[in-house]
């Protein structure tokens, strides 16, 4: 089911099956989406990366991934672009950027307990509902469905993947050092670079990382720079060289030995590679 406003915006709700599981490549600019699986065993390859998921895990994702469904079995998915609803001029009603989306080196995976599973399953009947609405308060009813959906994610999210000590302010502060690193990964390679964006010190940046998680801020934008470069290497025909230059490194060889450190093996190998890495 979709809905097309007068402006071109709009929102779909697909099932997805075997039968139609290339529906999921078609992704259009400005759009984001969630993926609701609802079997086990789904072979999905995101970004030159294997991925299984199983019963009520959902994932974000942005028109930047590229994904191939491998053996899907059931899942929903829901997608909408920016002119319907910008997670980024919302984020202060919905607080997802930097989290469920424009942020994150790996995709962002919740797994939704029966609790949860009862409250999705009842927004997303509203949802259909709605999308049969045919007065001038659709748009308005769907953006705050939406809303809904997105806020009920990011706490799940927060509550398994963020340390529950950390107060607002510091989950921010990750928040929107994760979104710079999605804005600036390519020209800005250093942990003081953005520091300075966010007008603290690298040490601050270090030491609130270290509460967060196993990653640190360096750590961080390395992981960005390899989805990027992982991306590239496997999508397009580009010469190694360009797209480390479109990364920000210098030269080839400098390009080469970081992308070496990271995966285990050369730019060169990693596209000629048989088999995927596994996550």
């Amino acid at each position: 089911m979709k809905f097309t406003g007068q402006n071109k915006e709009y929102i779909e709700i697909v099932e997805i099956n075997k039968a139609n599981a290339n529906l999921l490549n078609d992704t259009k600019e400005s759009e984001l989406s969630l993926i609701w699986f609802k079997s086990d065993n789904n072979k999905v390859t995101i970004d030159a990366v294997d991925y299984v998921f199983n019963n009520n895990d959902i994932i974000s994702l942005t028109e930047f991934h590229t994904i191939n469904a491998e053996s899907l079995q059931e899942a929903t998915f829901i997608k909408w672009n920016r002119s319907f609803y910008c997670v980024v001029d919302h984020d202060s009603e919905v607080g997802c950027k930097g989290i469920l989306y424009y942020g994150a080196s790996t995709v962002p995976i919740i797994s939704l307990d029966e609790k949860h599973v009862d409250i999705l399953t009842t927004l997303f009947k509203m949802l259909y509902i709605e999308m049969e609405s045919r007065d001038n308060l659709q748009l308005e009813m769907l953006q705050m469905m939406l809303k809904r959906l997105l806020i009920l994610c990011t706490r799940i999210y927060k509550d398994q993947n963020l340390v529950s000590n950390l107060r607002t302010q510091s989950i921010d502060t990750i928040r929107e050092y994760n979104y710079l690193v999605e804005q600036h990964f390519k020209t800005k390679h250093t942990v003081k670079a953005y520091a300075d964006l966010l007008f603290k010190s690298p040490k601050t940046l270090s030491n609130l990382f270290k509460k967060y998680g196993d990653t640190t801020p360096q750590q961080f934008i390395q992981n960005r720079l390899m989805l990027e470069a992982r991306r590239m290497l496997t999508y397009t025909e580009k010469p190694i060289s360009e797209i480390g230059f479109e990364l920000g490194f210098s030269d080839l060889q400098s390009f080469s030995r970081f992308f070496s450190k990271q995966e285990g093996h050369s730019p060169q190998k990693f596209r000629n590679r048989e088999v995927l890495p596994t996550k």
